[in-house]
């Protein structure tokens, strides 16, 4: 039935496109679409094809979900064809009242992506109302005196309908008394004046009864009707008369009830009863009320004038001869700014992306004030700084829209205050508040706590070791700010970063997957990168420089001097006439190590001539202290120790062989006659060998023993002479077993006398050689070499030669020397230690304490030694097999 209204017919449609452009960002204004239809169609009739006025496709109306934003749903758009419908009752009364114009504005929203459009239907009267009287017969008496040509008022009719529909005549039924006419207000409405056209006589028709009709302009057109019933009455010579046939008067609303309004006047030139004038509403008003005696109207209740803004009245005056009289009260409600503006939100969008460009649509506002005028004018604006917008889009309808840049880090959300303000004296305002929520988008990258790191880590660290620990935050929220940590670059090679260093992925933490080594590494540099998990992901790097600490874990190496083919070590010569000061030879020695660690230290450590030569401690200078003398042995040997700088030390041991000698054909003898180095593999074999016998020796005398012992209860004290305690009053020192250096823990005593004959006799010793034990050398000068140190480890081991001299006597023996020089080579490879104790006589030098038979213990130690005492008699060796301790 609808169509879009124009000159041609129902339907126009008459789009209007206001481009503007504005600071931030440039909106463009909806087009508005208008539609006129009759009132009345029925549900489901057809507006108009609304899509095809939006221009847009059938296939695009799922996706774009048309969808109508009103407050009143009257109208509804169909999805599968994009039709305006109606959906409910358009009754033009009933929306628009007696307004000449009645229109719906409203919006249809369009989604994906959001866009309002303002539609107006203007809906037109049809005839659908008839003209009503309230009731159904009136009485009225009018003086059978009363001359022709008086005119009365009747009663009005109501129609509903407006322009040609409302009521346009009245018609009465035929009457030869009677006639009517048709009379028109101010404001075009209709009423009618019954006129008298010839005297009544009351005595020949007292009741007369006429039809009155009330019809409509409607094409066909509609009429009600209603019996009007005349008395005659007696004759009342002068009628009541008011001082105005129509009162008009301007009342505010919202008065008190109570409050005056006005008062109607009316005389009458008769005296007595029939002079006095009573007042009354012609028809019954229950907003007003009339004071019969002296006709003052009153308000009953208080006025609206968005309800009713135009009261007309009927009074009538009655005098005590039932004449009577009528004026109209025409009362104009004006308007006050006693209402304020609603505030209706449509279709609002409460998530905001944070990347939202200025200008993106929020939300649809409506604004409406019932009062009129400049009462109903509103403005509207936002309260406080807020990123956002109010934009006029049409009347009393506003778009709010994003009008800056947004963070979600910063601020997550907006609590927006709209305030709308009409123009009423005092002007009225409503706050609404809304909160807009901003949805995080992955805008952020991470960011390490630090620009940089540096980490030092000592050298041999524990694989698997925590070095370090990467940091870095991310403001965005879930996936978007959560950081996963990566090696993604570093100055080593690609296959060997993997076995260096690896990451935590979650906590940032960088393991050591060896220990480094400073030697072959000392720093190297790693680029870590911390990554989102938006998408797309964002991402931040980081240097991560480590530093490997030194640590003393490398002795020093000995350079020169060097050990010969065979492992010896070589000579050089001295001249015999050179002063304290010469430079000998130079130790040179190196340590792999840094700093304090490598600061090398050079230490005579054992020399044959203890004063004979000095080392320069940092540069390892071998000079002459002294000039050689007399009695200096040609041949030297200097054991020169280099210790390191670092906690503890470190060292190793050079061995230098010094000649005194002008040439080399002189030196050639000296070093002809040095004895070679015995086989340690021999020596040991011997050893094993000599010790299985005692063992089986002692094992088969302590058999031979214990049956003895059974057998017989005594036994002479010669025989058992040799197990006597004080043959040695005080037992050497004993090494300790050390079944970890992988030698056979054994011992054995050995007796020798001058007579050639040779006594194995068992020595009981009480005390244990402790580890370590310092070995006093028989020598001249007396001094004290240790045999070996365990806190010293040596890069290059030297073959140690431990020299044991065995002295004649001196100061009171034959002068025979018995002694014979033995050189005993310790392997470091076996890991043995021999000592050898000496029991001579008892003037030898280092006794200890003497025998019975006036000897003495003597303690030698590997090492070597001057000559000293001469031995007794007769000589007890015991030789201790064992670990150095």
């Amino acid at each position: 039935m609808g169509s879009c209204a124009g000159k041609s017919g129902w339907a126009e449609r008459r789009p209007v496109l206001f481009p503007f452009l504005l600071s931030l960002f440039c909106l463009a204004l909806s087009d508005q679409i208008h539609y006129r239809i009759p009132e009345e169609m029925p549900e489901g009739s057809v507006v108009g094809n609304l899509a095809k006025d939006l221009r847009l496709n059938v296939h695009e109306l799922p996706t774009r979900k048309l969808r109508v934003s009103s407050e009143k749903p009257y109208f509804t758009v169909s999805a599968e064809s994009g039709e305006l419908l109606v959906s409910s009752r358009l009754d033009r009364e009933q929306i628009c009242g007696k307004k000449s114009a009645c229109a719906l504005e409203f919006e249809v929203v369009a989604e994906n992506p959001l866009n309002f459009y303002h539609v107006n239907v203007e809906i037109e009267d049809v005839n659908d109302h008839t003209p009503k009287f309230s009731q159904n017969s009136f009485e009225l008496q009018i003086s059978e005196s009363t001359p022709p040509g008086t005119r009365f008022i009747l009663e009005v009719a109501e129609d509903a309908d407006i322009g040609l529909n409302s009521l346009q005549t009245y018609k009465l039924s035929l009457s030869p008394s009677f006639s009517l006419i048709n009379k028109e207000k101010q404001d075009g409405s209709k009423f009618p004046e019954l006129v008298l056209e010839k005297p009544l006589d009351r005595e020949q028709q007292s009741y007369h009864r006429l039809v009155l009709t009330a019809s409509d302009g409607g094409d066909p057109p509609l009429s009600g009707t209603t019996e009007l019933q005349i008395q005659v009455t007696d004759a009342n010579d002068n009628p009541p008369v008011f001082s105005q046939d129509v009162y008009r008067v301007s009342l505010g609303e919202n008065v008190p009830p109570g409050t005056t309004v006005l008062q109607v006047s009316a005389t009458d030139q008769d005296e007595g009863v029939n002079s006095e004038i009573a007042y009354s509403f012609y028809r019954t008003g229950q907003v007003f009320g009339l004071n019969s005696k002296s006709g003052e109207i009153t308000t009953l209740k208080t006025l609206d004038f968005e309800e009713i803004k135009e009261y007309s009245i009927v009074v009538e005056g009655r005098d005590g001869g039932g004449l009577v009289a009528q004026c109209t009260v025409e009362i104009s409600i004006q308007d006050e700014n006693d209402n304020r503006p609603d505030i209706t939100f449509h279709s609002l969008v409460e998530m905001i992306l944070e990347n939202a460009v200025p200008g993106t649509l929020i939300a649809l506002i409506k604004i409406h004030d019932r009062d009129s005028g400049e009462n109903g004018e509103v403005n509207c604006r936002l309260e406080g700084k807020v990123p956002f917008q109010i934009i006029s889009s049409s009347k009393n309808s506003y778009k709010l829209v994003t009008a800056g840049i947004l963070d979600r880090e910063q601020i997550p959300e907006y609590n927006v205050t709209i305030i709308a303000t009409d123009k009423g004296k005092p002007p009225l305002c409503t706050h609404t508040s809304v909160t807009l929520h901003i949805t995080d988008v992955n805008d952020n990258a991470p960011v390490f706590h630090q620009a940089s790191y540096v980490v030092h880590v000592p050298e041999n660290n524990p694989p698997g070791a925590s070095i370090e620990q990467v940091r870095a935050s991310d403001p965005d929220l879930g996936p978007n700010g959560h950081v996963s940590y990566s090696i993604v670059a570093s100055d080593l090679q690609p296959r060997a970063l993997s076995s260096y260093v690896s990451v935590n992925p979650q906590s940032g933490v960088v393991f050591a997957q060896r220990a480094f080594d400073h030697e072959q590494l000392r720093a190297f540099e790693l680029t870590l990168q911390a990554r989102d998990h938006g998408s797309p992901a964002l991402s931040a790097n980081v240097s991560l420089r480590v530093l490997v600490g030194d640590r003393n874990d490398n002795a020093p190496r000995v350079l020169y001097p060097a050990l010969g083919p065979d492992g010896s070590a070589l000579f050089d010569t001295v001249p015999r006439a050179a002063q304290p000061g010469y430079l000998v030879t130079k130790v040179v020695a190196v340590d792999a190590d840094s700093g304090h660690n490598a600061w090398l230290s050079y230490h005579v450590l054992q020399a044959s001539e203890p004063g004979l030569f000095s080392v320069g401690l940092r540069t390892g200078e071998v000079r002459t202290a002294r000039a050689l003398g007399d009695r200096d042995a040609a041949r030297q040997r200097l054991l020169v120790a280099v210790r390191d700088g670092g906690q503890p030390p470190l060292s190793a041991t050079a061995t230098l062989l010094l000649v005194f000698a002008d040439s080399l054909q002189e030196a050639l003898p000296d070093l002809s006659d040095r004895p070679a180095p015995p086989d340690p593999q021999a020596e040991l074999q011997f050893y094993l060998v000599v010790a299985l016998a005692l063992i089986s020796v002692l094992f088969l005398l302590a058999v031979i023993l214990a049956v003895a012992l059974h057998l017989r209860r005594s036994s002479s004290p010669a025989a058992w002479g040799c197990f006597k305690p004080d043959l040695c009053v005080k037992s050497g020192p004993v090494v300790p077993r050390n079944y970890s250096e992988g030698t056979l823990p054994y011992s054995y005593n050995l007796c020798v006398a001058h007579t050639g004959k040779t006594e194995f006799n068992f020595l009981k010793c009480s005390e244990q050689l402790s580890s370590g034990q310092d070995i006093l050398c028989g020598d001249s000068s007396g001094a004290l070499f240790p045999l070996c140190n365990s806190s010293e480890p040596t890069s290059h081991p030297e073959t140690l030669m431990a020299v044991t001299r065995i002295p004649g006597d001196q100061g009171g023996g034959s002068g025979q020397r018995l002694g014979t020089e033995r050189l005993a080579v310790l392997p470091p490879a076996e890991g043995q230690r021999a000592r050898t104790l000496l029991c001579g006589a008892a003037h030898g030098r280092g006794a200890h304490s003497a025998g019975p038979a006036g000897q003495r213990c003597h303690q030698a130690e590997p090492g070597g030694g001057s000559p000293g005492p001469r031995p007794a008699p007769s000589l007890c060796h015991r030789h201790v097999h064992g670990g150095c301790g």
